[in-house]
């Protein structure tokens, strides 16, 4: 932990500290008002569409805002290893869908550790014989049972099965497993790229619930409702569209499981929500960034450049680099902000942001920048704690990170 995320903790655990004038900077910062706003517009959302939430709490690894997820009415929470499932479950979660292969004898006993706790219920991916093998034995050994569910993939992409056939023999090599129970069919769109990303989505997602349909035919899951899911944060739209069509609500448990929605950003989520917002005219309103980083004005070294006090230590730089909105005084309550959005971020080093200036604008050392940021999830691993904020800046509660 650097010693800027140390002093937040300690600035943030008193509710009446304010950005401008308590809290040590750079700081994570989250807005209470969109944040709310976009719990509730994406449950919404999978509750029209038939279907339940299951968000993807890797994004954020905040328990507090897995608690209000949860609180809102999502079924689950969606984890992508062991060591999260199990920060999870110790903020309160009992229900993980893990979108990914356990994988190891370490991260297997992990898990069986949780699954003495009958009220916890969890679910994980498999895409090949030999993972199969060895969770049956391991999970044998114990004497439990786990739910597993066949990842469905495309070439070129991530994990899963890249054909339909597999899924059918990997159906078969489940079967022969007791300590195995094959709950579902779960596949990722988001490594679908391309002018034709659109169809070739929709033309994934069609052969997942077929394929979930011919296994439940065939007697192949070990639940009434088996589970169906797919979507992250970019084509949720069309996942909810697929399932619908397919006529996957009514035999089957949908599931969407999008993740940055929940403090969404200004950056490819940004751009990717004003694509569904084309596609879905029905929705007036889509997601509010809810996620920033405030920092300082720490040089000015030249004219029409400024250094700040904020670098790849603090914010995420892999899908963009931060975008400056607005300008603060250091102390002056209530703030007004100035708009600093023509200003350019052209390079982070470890500590120290590049930012140049639009014409015009006159910065002062100590000045406070808000920064949005893109791909949220790359910003939340810098920290250990975020500052949730109301409309004054007002530091409301302190959110522990656990990654």
């Amino acid at each position: 932990m650097t010693l800027n995320n140390a002093l937040v903790q300690k600035g943030a655990a008193n509710p009446a500290d304010n950005l401008l004038r308590d809290v040590s900077l750079p700081a994570l910062v989250i807005h209470r008002e969109p944040l709310e706003h976009n719990i509730a517009w994406m449950q919404a959302f999978a509750t029209r569409s038939g279907a339940q939430l299951a968000p993807h709490g890797k994004t954020s690894m905040a328990p507090a805002l897995f608690r209000r997820q949860l609180a809102q009415g999502a079924w689950g929470m969606t984890l992508a290893t062991a060591v999260q499932t199990r920060a999870a479950y110790a903020g309160g979660v009992r229900r993980v869908l893990m979108a990914n292969q356990l994988v190891g004898q370490a991260n297997m006993a992990l898990i069986a550790e949780l699954q003495t706790d009958p009220g916890f219920e969890f679910y994980c991916m498999v895409d090949h014989p030999d993972n199969v093998a060895a969770l049956g034995a391991f999970f044998a050994g114990r004497g439990q049972r786990l739910n597993v569910m066949i990842e469905y993939g495309v070439p070129g992409g991530r994990c899963g099965c890249r054909t339909e056939q597999q899924v059918r023999d990997l159906a078969l090599a489940i079967k022969a497993h007791p300590a195995l129970a094959l709950t579902g069919i779960e596949g990722y769109e988001g490594v679908i790229h391309g002018e034709r990303a659109v169809d070739g989505i929709r033309e994934f997602a069609a052969s997942l619930v077929r394929l979930a349909l011919e296994l439940q035919r065939d007697g192949a899951f070990e639940r009434d409702r088996p589970i169906v899911t797919a979507s992250g944060s970019a084509w949720y739209d069309l996942i909810a569209e697929a399932f619908e069509a397919e006529a996957a609500s009514g035999r089957f448990l949908s599931v969407l499981r999008p993740g940055s929605y929940v403090v969404h950003d200004h950056g490819i989520y940004k751009a990717a929500q004003c694509c569904v917002l084309d596609r879905r005219t029905d929705l007036h309103e889509g997601l509010r960034p809810a996620l920033e980083v405030w920092a300082q004005v720490q040089s000015l070294p030249e004219p029409g450049f400024a250094v700040i006090a904020m670098g790849k230590r603090d914010v995420a730089y892999d899908a963009g680099l931060p975008i400056p909105l607005k300008r603060y005084r250091e102390g002056v309550l209530p703030a007004v902000g100035d708009d600093v959005s023509g200003c350019t971020v052209t390079a982070v080093m470890d500590q120290h942001a590049f930012m140049t200036l639009a014409p015009g604008c006159e910065l002062q050392i100590g000045d406070v920048i808000s920064f949005g940021t893109s791909h949220p999830c790359l910003t939340f691993d810098k920290w250990r704690t975020g500052c949730l904020v109301d409309e004054q800046f007002n530091v409301v509660e302190r959110l522990d990170i656990e990654f």
